[in-house]
């Protein structure tokens, strides 16, 4: 989306670090915001709502932001659809296994972190899935 902000560079250098760890990521510009992608699978979208764009997000957010939020893949969100429901999580309107959580001031980076690598191991080829958890070892 030309003329969109991007998020913050603090919460985009906490996301680097996090994505970077992981074997064979890249990151790169998405239709609004970041992404960060393992061979052709993105795992991780970053993006800043405001004056109600992108709609499709600020829709689903409820919100016309400011804001900053990010997708990620995961198989409970697949299995059950009232999960990531409640703040700080929305649910994307597709596809099945994505949801979002806002990146704001109380945000556990922790848990985000356990998020993107959650999301990491959803799109990732087995192979390195298993390079992951021998590193983790």
């Amino acid at each position: 989306m030309p003329g969109h902000p991007l998020p913050p560079p603090e919460i985009l250098a906490r996301l680097r670090a996090i994505a970077r760890a992981l074997p064979e990521t890249y990151e790169e510009s998405a239709w609004v915001g970041l992404r960060w992608r393992v061979r052709t699978h993105t795992f991780a979208h970053v993006f800043a709502i405001a004056g109600g764009k992108p709609q499709v997000y600020a829709t689903a957010a409820g919100t016309d932001g400011p804001a900053v939020a990010m997708t990620f893949r995961s198989r409970i969100a697949e299995l059950d659809r009232t999960h990531f429901t409640e703040p700080p999580f929305f649910r994307p309107l597709w596809p099945a296994d994505m949801a979002a959580i806002f990146l704001d001031e109380t945000v556990d980076w922790d848990d985000v972190a356990g998020l993107l690598e959650g999301s990491y191991r959803v799109q990732a080829p087995r192979k390195l899935v298993a390079r992951l958890e021998a590193a983790r070892r």
